[in-house]
């Protein structure tokens, strides 16, 4: 059987079955079966296996111009109802941000996406916006990371498109240790997302700082070195190459491979500075 992975808007990405056999490509826009009529979406990956549980639905046919250019127009009307909707938000003062807006391709549903602190009672707010579109309104609370991911025009610090919005399919855990394990400065311009959370590039080369800081010595030990006793101040993973400073207060920046054997165990980098040596009476 063939299975469909179809992505629709905001890069949320559904399974789907090809039981009608429609022919199509990595790319090509389709109509396919939703739970109250037709949406419209984009395949992402074409693959032939057993019917997942998640596959629901199917396929109906193939996308047209005339698809197209709906699908156009109702992206015109996203923005119009977003504009409302927040509107009606800020009327009731609900301690809501509203984010996106996705209209189901028949006009059947209009889906509003939505950031909060706490539980919000939108009910008021749903029958408001129900009388103005007269289809049905979902609101869909979603967090901070979703709503950088939505954002798929949006542009990081570094000047590229977010990794989020671009081309990771799902989060994982970012946490501090990270930045402490890759030595970087703590401040919160450099380390924090459009979305206010720790960066998913400081994941990137976190393995490489872990696996390869095993070959130097921690920060502060105490090390012996051909010009005497020394402590360690600095790792520089890029350089390969170690920071220390000597008991009269002077620094030298040492290349790893000054540090004794390949491997950090058992190499001079471990030896510590001996204890002088006191004289009997």
């Amino acid at each position: 059987m063939e299975i469909c992975e179809i992505e629709f808007k905001g890069r949320r990405k559904e399974t789907y079955i090809n039981s009608r056999n429609v022919p199509v490509l990595t790319g090509d826009y389709v109509i396919v079966e939703v739970e109250r009529g037709e949406h419209i979406g984009r395949v992402s990956e074409v693959r032939n296996g057993e019917r997942p549980s998640e596959a629901k639905h199917t396929i109906l046919r193939e996308g047209t111009a005339a698809d197209r250019e709906k699908m156009i127009k109702n992206k015109f009307k996203e923005t119009e109802a977003l504009k409302i909707a927040r509107e009606r938000v800020q009327e009731r003062n609900l301690e809501m941000k509203l984010t996106d807006v996705e209209y189901q391709f028949d006009g059947n549903k209009i889906s509003f996406y939505f950031t909060a602190e706490q539980r919000i009672d939108f009910r008021e707010l749903v029958r408001s916006l129900a009388s103005v579109y007269r289809t049905r309104i979902d609101m869909r609370q979603i967090g901070a990371r979703d709503e950088a991911k939505r954002s798929t025009c949006a542009v990081g610090s570094c000047g590229r498109p977010l990794c989020c919005g671009s081309f990771l399919e799902e989060f994982k855990t970012v946490t501090t240790d990270m930045v402490t394990q890759q030595r970087l400065t703590r401040t919160p311009a450099k380390l924090l997302g459009s979305c206010g959370r720790l960066k998913c590039c400081l994941l990137y080369e976190a393995g490489f700082h872990e696996e390869d800081g095993k070959r130097y010595p921690k920060v502060g030990a105490e090390i012996t070195t051909e010009n005497g006793p020394c402590t360690v101040e600095k790792i520089d993973l890029v350089d390969d190459s170690i920071t220390v400073q000597y008991e009269s207060g002077a620094l030298e920046r040492i290349s790893r491979s000054r540090l004794g054997s390949g491997d950090c165990g058992g190499g001079k980098c471990h030896q510590v500075a001996p204890e002088p040596a006191h004289a009997e009476v």
